[in-house]
């Protein structure tokens, strides 16, 4: 049998030789450096692709003590708030030159510990992180002994400085109490999340203030907890119907348990908005697709990607700044689910 030669490996040499450049002005381009002129970045990126080249990270990580990868938790992969969220991080990370490792922790503390420590060994320069519910502090405070770089994003924890990007869930919570009061609702529901979720008790007391705002009286009957998906919100708001002085609106935790409740409402016969109103939360790309469109808390979920990824970035070359938090203001779009009258207001 003829013996196979194995093939050479092509080199970051290999390929400044191709494009007659020298090897420093090839790294540079492999390194997505704005030094290099774009018509000298177009002739190495063709001796690349003609060559075969395969950029060797793993090499490049010992000389920099740098990875270039970034960890991304999250609690619920396949909710489309996150996956807004992810685009926005990775479109920044992709300009620094940063690669994004995604996992997905589905709400489990243990699995959560694992995935941390997973990204440790793996060496990630740092970890965007959505807590589960139940994290304890002193696994995060562990990761700050550690020097390791940390961000909490939506979900934050109680009495513990760390950076953190999220959203003012009570002033949006706020809003959309006091644009029910408006529309001349008196018994509001306040429906989703889970019980003890930071989230959810920042939007129930906004939601609180803003009834008191207008003269109304919070309900605890009618503030459910249920699971953040559409299932949830379909049994909550069928739950709520079937009482004797059911409400005749309902705050929703997110856009997908307010999905759950519309679904309901149309099954059961009652006009969204005219006979019942619902408003949601997030403003996902879906929201102005219901029937009628859900009005929603707009809370710019892809610029929110973005800053946590700017903020963690700063945290690794600085670990000695001081813990900081980036909180977003929600903006209330009114549409039809939630008004009288004009119930396709998109």
């Amino acid at each position: 049998m003829q013996n196979l030669q194995k093939k050479k490996r092509i080199t970051l040499a290999d390929v400044a030789l191709d494009a007659n450049v020298s090897r420093a002005t090839a790294s540079l381009v492999v390194r997505d450096s704005p030094l290099v002129k774009p018509a000298t970045k177009e002739k190495v990126l063709a001796s690349i692709e003609k060559l075969g080249y395969i950029y060797h990270r793993a090499a490049a990580s010992m000389r920099s003590q740098k990875s270039h990868t970034i960890g991304l938790v999250t609690t619920d992969i396949i909710n489309p708030f996150f996956a807004e969220l992810t685009i926005g991080m990775e479109a920044y990370l992709e300009e620094k030159n940063y690669a994004v490792f995604m996992t997905n922790t589905s709400e489990q503390l243990k699995k959560q510990t694992r995935l941390l420590n997973t990204m440790r060994e793996y060496q990630v320069d740092g970890v965007l992180l959505c807590p589960v519910n139940e994290t304890p502090r002193d696994q995060i405070e562990r990761l700050q002994e550690a020097q390791f770089p940390l961000v909490l994003v939506i979900r934050y924890l109680y009495d513990i400085d760390v950076d953190y990007v999220g959203i003012d869930n009570a002033n949006g919570a706020q809003l959309a109490a006091e644009h029910l009061a408006e529309q001349g609702h008196t018994r509001i529901a306040f429906i989703g999340g889970a019980e003890n979720a930071s989230a959810r008790k920042d939007r129930l007391k906004g939601f609180k203030a803003g009834l008191e705002a207008r003269g109304l009286s919070f309900y605890p009957e009618l503030a459910l907890a249920t699971s953040v998906t559409r299932d949830g919100g379909y049994k909550a708001i069928g739950e709520l119907l079937n009482r004797p002085d059911p409400p005749t609106a309902a705050l929703c935790y997110n856009d997908i348990v307010a999905f759950g409740v519309l679904a309901k409402l149309n099954t059961e016969g009652v006009n969204a908005g005219s006979e019942f109103a619902v408003v949601g939360f997030d403003d996902l790309a879906d929201a102005r697709l219901q029937t009628p469109p859900l009005t929603t808390l707009a809370v710019g979920t892809s610029k929110l990607g973005e800053q946590a990824a700017r903020l963690l970035l700063e945290r690794i070359d600085d670990p000695t700044l001081p813990p900081r938090k980036i909180i977003l203001s929600p903006e209330l779009i009114i549409r039809g689910s939630s008004t009288r009258s004009s119930p396709f207001i998109t």
